[in-house]
């Protein structure tokens, strides 16, 4: 058994959806070439039953026992090669199917990984869902009827050479009546992908409203919109059912022309072909060879017409994949090194100390969130890490020493524990004390399998202060070098703030440490306050002192006015 996916997809070529498509090729060409090879033999063998039953009739017509049982014979051989390469042919498309999706899969999640936060600003959540849930099965499909659509061409030149040699006007009839029939189908093609790619587009807005009702539902029963927006999600699933019944509407005309166009075609080869045999000019068994071809090219033909959709679909499909994959992230970084020492924000003048809590309070939420983002290098700023530019550093080694846990994060699927100890290797103790910083020891507790237990999607079965401990748990386990919270008591009662705050102060006692928040609470904990007003620090101290000098302070931090 061979294991899906590789561990690593490589790197795409992302010049332009056909050389995406090709790289993806290349990237699994033996087994490509392998299902190729058994798609041809399993269409030439097809191909072959009419002229051996031909045969095998005239030689009934002349009563020749030993050539009717060869014929047999060879005929019997005929169905066990049909069927073994028929099983082969289809193992092999159903694996390079998978191997070209799952390695978009592989791809794309890499990407998204990869661009963070900038994914979101650059496309909607449901062009990302429409790429998980059609565009890679469209890229796999590309790659599986590669194999019949080789196979059919073979089959078709093969049969027309029998053909032209059989009987020249027989022949030329079926050669050029073939490719009548496939540019007759074409003009369905394209109004049939258009109306394709309005269903896709209007599905995935449908997909993006209804992440956007999910997230906000708790808001909307608040405010009483729930039903109005229920109204127009129920809107456009009615444009997105309407656009799906036009692409049946033409789909059924394509199946319809694929049977009507080569019925034509068999009932003249037929005709023709009966004249000739009773003119003395093909045998019994040729006519039935004849009748045979026709009815057997129609297979290869609809593949024909298949694999002109598929892979037109593929195409568009890549094309949506390249523009994920071509998104460069906002930030990147360098090849730089740093031992650490201060965190300092040179445009705020937010400076954050080795081993001191240090505090932002900011006039607005906004202004704290947007320091958070340069000091964490989500966002480009003039910010400094001991002596080297931070926009020097590594991504990655940022992510690994600076840690910015806003109220935006999420909680994963997955059992309890290991969602908090992502690093992994925690032992139960260190599990234990962080659940008591974040005081999200009773949300444990009120589980029936406590940290065994199966979290949801997004943490759902959680209220939003839940949540919040949680979150906050898992950033004191992740034990950073640096660690930036932003609110991170915003959703829970006073006693259980008044708690974290005196908790959190001894946990990170000697640690670097910086609370973006504007709570009296959690500020008279710190050892540094920073006051910043329009992005810039207006005043410093300790939190009891700037209450006394600093009134615009007081008032952003006791929700007061000056």
């Amino acid at each position: 058994m061979r294991s899906l996916p590789q561990a690593d997809p490589g790197v795409p070529d992302i010049r332009g959806p056909l050389r995406y498509l090709w790289w993806n090729a290349r990237s699994q060409l033996p087994s490509l070439l392998a299902g190729i090879a058994f798609a041809i033999v399993w269409w030439l063998v097809q191909a072959l039953v009419p002229a051996v039953l031909g045969k095998g009739i005239d030689a009934v017509t002349a009563k020749d026992t030993g050539a009717l049982l060869t014929w047999s014979a060879i005929m019997l051989g005929l169905g066990l090669v049909q069927a073994g390469s028929g099983i082969m042919r289809h193992r092999m498309a159903v694996y390079n199917w998978l191997a070209a999706a799952y390695r978009t899969v592989q791809v794309t999640a890499r990407q998204a990984a990869r661009l963070g936060a900038t994914l979101p600003k650059r496309l909607s959540t449901g062009e990302v869902v429409s790429v998980g849930n059609s565009d890679i099965a469209h890229i796999g499909t590309a790659m599986d009827i590669l194999l019949r659509g080789t196979g059919a061409v073979v089959a078709i030149v093969t049969v027309t050479v029998i053909l032209l040699s059989t009987s020249l006007p027989l022949g030329l009839m079926v050669l050029i009546g073939v490719p009548v029939m496939a540019v007759a189908v074409g003009p369905l093609l394209k109004p049939l992908h258009r109306r394709q790619n309005l269903q896709r587009d209007l599905t995935g807005d449908l997909s993006t409203r209804s992440a956007d009702i999910v997230a906000g539902l708790r808001v909307l029963r608040g405010i009483g919109g729930e039903q109005v927006f229920a109204e127009r999600y129920r809107e456009e699933s009615q444009r997105v059912r309407h656009a799906g019944v036009g692409v049946a509407r033409v789909d059924s005309l394509l199946e319809g022309a694929q049977i009507l166009l080569p019925g034509i075609l068999i009932a003249t080869v037929t005709g023709v072909g009966a004249s000739f045999a009773v003119g003395g000019e093909i045998t019994v068994g040729q006519l039935v060879a004849f009748y045979g071809y026709a009815v057997f090219l129609i297979g290869p033909m609809r593949t024909l017409t298949e694999a002109a959709d598929k892979l037109t679909k593929g195409h568009v499909a890549a094309r949506r994949v390249v523009r994920i994959l071509s998104i460069e992230p906002e930030v990147s970084g360098g090849t730089g090194a740093s031992k650490g020492g201060v965190l300092r924000d040179s445009y705020s003048g937010v400076t954050v100390r080795p081993g001191v809590l240090t505090a932002v309070a900011a006039a607005t939420p906004e202004e704290a969130i947007t320091i958070a983002d340069r000091l964490g290098r989500y966002a480009d700023g003039d910010v400094t890490f001991g002596e080297a530019d931070l926009a020097t550093l590594p991504i990655a080694e940022i992510r690994s020493r600076i840690l910015v846990a806003d109220n935006g994060a999420r909680l994963f699927t997955g059992r309890l524990r290991d969602e908090l100890d992502v690093r992994g290797g925690a032992s139960d103790e260190q599990v234990r004390q962080a659940l008591h910083t974040a005081c999200a020891e009773d949300i444990v507790e009120a589980l029936p399998e406590g940290l065994d237990a199966e979290v949801a999607e997004a943490g759902r079965e959680f209220s939003g202060g839940q949540q919040q401990r949680l979150r906050l748990a898992r950033a004191l386990l992740f034990d950073p070098e640096v660690l930036v919270l932003v609110e991170p008591t915003s959703a829970v009662d006073a006693h259980s703030e008044a708690r974290i705050a005196d908790r959190l102060a001894k946990a990170r006692a000697g640690r670097t440490t910086l609370i973006c928040t504007t709570s009296p609470l959690v500020l008279d904990r710190t050892d540094h306050v920073i006051y910043v007003e329009d992005g810039r620090m207006v005043a410093e101290g300790a939190h009891r002192d700037l209450l006394v000098s600093s009134p615009r302070y007081a008032a952003t931090v006791t929700r007061g006015e000056d």
